[in-house]
């Protein structure tokens, strides 16, 4: 009977557009007629609620983009810096796709520029590397060519534009999310609720208060609107324009996405997996699930050959997960005719897609050479307690704050907003009845064509039913990682938003309860009015001047030791001078001087990461001469050693660098449960500063201040003491 019921799915899709579009039209006459409206009335009320709904969500995005533009310059003092000043403020990673933009406004035309990136040897000492490939800087491409193309460099200068590109990003990023509530709940109270959840949990929903150039500011933009489309593209008797526009909106920003980001195919097969569970149980149309599946084959492949034959995508799991997909649909369509087998089939459908997939999967790492993310499934293995290691660059992940489970003052921030325990209630009410509807296509019974807001079945709607899954799986992963948060709690709070502002969401909670004192469908109506409105007057009373007072606080952000470090090094080291450092100074140095680095704080590049842990050597307990090996080995001329980590007292004992570098070195002694560090040499960052011998026969002094000290590496080693 349930295979019976999606074939009724799949005949009602192949119903020509144009008829569906002419049937519309005559059916909302008729019921216009009996409200005894006009459908002269009806148009305008319709676009004057598209319009302002549209206006509403084009408003709300532009002003988070001000907020943060705001912000900002309240935070750095940004229009009143010099431009070293400006670009200390972007730290590690960020510091290196910044320097990089900069490269390519200053290369003689922009086709020189792109070869320097893909060829380039002046970034890192003995290593050519492809930097567009390996470090995703498609943005940087992008904003240069639209710097240089509007002739912005007489308007405004290089690191405003950047930056404000990112702050547009985000403002898309709202409107988007805005725009995803509104089209579930039809009212655009969602999405203002939405907006204002984003904004009040900012700290949970995004990362652009701590690393602007990051690449999932510049892609979980495109995915917003992809999930957007989507749910446009889910919805049940969307007609034919709608549908072709949703389908290419999806199209368009599924690849933009995948090209921004270098895991972004992690989080498409996270939203696979749920359109796959969403079609197993026929609770949408079968053609437009596989529609989004060809999406994903076509921007995979036209990912692969723009992203320089990016293996990566060949051996990911979504691949694996969508040719699974179209193998069993067709074999299941090829044995439909034996009523026995197809009910096996289906039945037996999500073991043999997951066997299949998997089986592909290990054949694709097999014939497919790769090297890429093979530490993210080394770091899985011991996250999961599946392995023990002692490798420094595992532990030293393994003791990011965003690579550990979420603490408790995120859960209590979600519930002093409101937010946590209003999203559990929607999610509880759509859970049970979506429960509800896959018994019901178990028994047979098909779904109903048009869902009435009588019926109280939420769970009938294929978009809300994507979303719930989406958000349950996000859910699952931000419970282990904290760095997951940033891609769940933002759909947490359109999910929510949306379900108190639905009649649906409460008439499916009155059917339950069977109200007969007061009128089910009057009460639904007066409570996603009136809820949401509640809410959002307390948020304003609680939040709105906490949210003022951070844009009139100015905040003094200056680091003059560091300033004064890029200042000398800019006078007096030589043109040919390269630095080995903490990975994160060597961004900065890269960024603000342009001198050549040993390392740079990268780690999807297995060399990159053993010269970090190398480098890192220099906050261990080895001698002046292995030190000094390790360093001449990659040509480094000068040495920083900062103070901040030589000397630093961690919340966490076993997480500070130089704990995590005595485990790797066999330098820790346990005696009665405690944990000792021993060697014959002392910390070669502390003893480097006492100024005798050997170490200074390698090593010679040259600048120092509070946070900073630089030594050149000697290339005569003199040993006279």
């Amino acid at each position: 009977k349930m295979s019976s019921g999606a074939a009724d799915l799949r005949q009602r899709k192949k119903q020509n557009c144009t008829e569906s579009d002419k049937m519309a039209p005559d059916e909302r006459n008729k019921e216009n007629s009996k409200l005894g409206r006009s459908p002269k009335y009806m148009l305008i009320q319709r676009f004057a609620k598209l319009f302002f709904g549209c206006l509403a969500a084009v408003t709300s995005g532009m002003m988070y983009a001000v907020y943060l533009s705001t912000y900002h310059e309240r935070k750095f003092w940004f229009s009143s810096r010099q431009e070293l000043e400006r670009e200390i403020t972007f730290q590690g990673d960020s510091a290196i796709y910044y320097s990089f933009y900069k490269e390519l406004l200053k290369a003689p035309s922009f086709e020189r520029g792109v070869y320097e990136l893909t060829h380039n040897n002046k970034t890192i000492s003995l290593k050519t590397i492809n930097a567009v490939q390996q470090m995703t800087l498609y943005p940087e491409l992008i904003a240069s060519v639209l710097y240089q193309a509007s002739g912005s460099e007489e308007v405004i200068e290089p690191v405003y534009f950047y930056i404000g590109i990112v702050f547009g990003l985000q403002g898309i990023y709202v409107t988007a999310l805005f725009v995803t509530s509104w089209v579930m709940s039809g009212t655009w109270l969602a999405g203002m609720l939405t907006v204002a959840w984003f904004i009040i949990n900012r700290t949970d929903t995004t990362r652009i208060d701590y690393s602007i150039p990051s690449r999932e500011n510049w892609a979980l933009p495109y995915f917003a609107c992809q999930v957007a489309a989507l749910t446009g593209y889910l919805k049940k008797n969307l007609n034919c324009s709608a549908e072709k526009f949703c389908y290419l909106l999806v199209n368009a920003s599924t690849y933009t996405f995948m090209m921004m980001w270098e895991y972004s195919h992690y989080l498409l097969f996270v939203q696979a997996v749920s359109l796959f569970l969403l079609d197993s149980f026929a609770l949408a149309q079968t053609e437009k699930v596989h529609e989004v599946y060809k999406i994903y084959l076509f921007s995979l492949v036209l990912g692969y050959l723009l992203q320089f034959e990016n293996s990566a995508l060949l051996v990911s799991p979504l691949l694996s997960l969508v040719a699974a997909l179209m193998l069993s649909k067709c074999f299941q369509m090829n044995m439909k005719k034996s009523t026995f087998v197809s009910r096996l089939l289906k039945i037996m459908y999500i073991y043999l897609v997951l066997t299949v997939a998997v089986t592909l999967n290990f054949l694709l790492k097999m014939f497919i050479p790769h090297k890429e993310n093979e530490h993210l499934l080394k770091f899985i293995e011991v996250k999961l307690g599946l392995n023990t290691t002692k490798n420094f660059t595992m532990n030293w992940l393994l003791c990011q704050e965003s690579l550990q489970a979420p603490s408790q003052d995120f859960f209590l921030r979600l519930t002093q907003s409101s937010l946590l325990p209003f999203y559990i209630l929607v999610l509880i009410i759509c859970l049970f009845s979506v429960t509800q509807v896959i018994f019901r296509r178990i028994r047979g019974e098909p779904l109903k064509e048009t869902v009435k807001l009588e019926d109280g079945r939420i769970g009938e709607r294929p978009e809300i039913v994507y979303h719930v899954i989406h958000t349950i799986l996000l859910g699952c992963l931000a419970m282990c990682l904290e760095g997951m948060k940033y891609l769940w709690t933002p759909y947490v709070c359109m999910l929510a938003a949306f379900g108190v502002c639905s009649p649906e969401l409460w008439m499916t909670l009155f059917k339950w309860l069977r109200l007969k004192a007061v009128h089910p469908i009057l009460l639904a109506l007066i409570l996603s009015m009136a809820v949401p409105t509640i809410i959002g007057f307390s948020l304003w009373k609680e939040f709105f001047p906490r949210i003022m007072t951070e844009l009139t606080e100015l905040q003094e952000f200056y680091d003059p030791d560091t300033v004064e470090l890029m200042t000398w090094i800019k006078r007096q080291a030589p043109v040919a001078a390269v630095f080995a450092g903490s990975p994160q100074l060597m961004g900065v140095i890269k960024l603000c001087t342009g001198w050549m680095v040993s390392s740079l704080p990268l780690y999807n590049d297995d060399d990159l990461l053993k010269r970090n842990e190398n480098i890192y050597q220099i906050y261990s307990k080895r001698s002046a001469e292995d030190i000094y090996k390790i360093l001449t080995s990659y040509k480094a001329s000068f040495l920083v050693i900062e103070d901040s980590i030589c000397n630093e007292v961690g919340p966490v004992r076993g997480c500070r660098v130089k704990d995590l570098l005595d485990i790797a070195n066999g330098h820790v002694v346990c005696e009665e449960g405690d944990n000792y560090a021993y060697s014959k040499y002392g910390r070669f960052c502390h003893e480097i500063k006492m100024n005798y011998s050997p170490y200074v026969n390698y090593f010679t002094r040259v600048y120092w201040n509070r946070s900073y000290f630089v030594y050149r590496i000697n290339t005569v080693i003199s040993f006279q003491s």
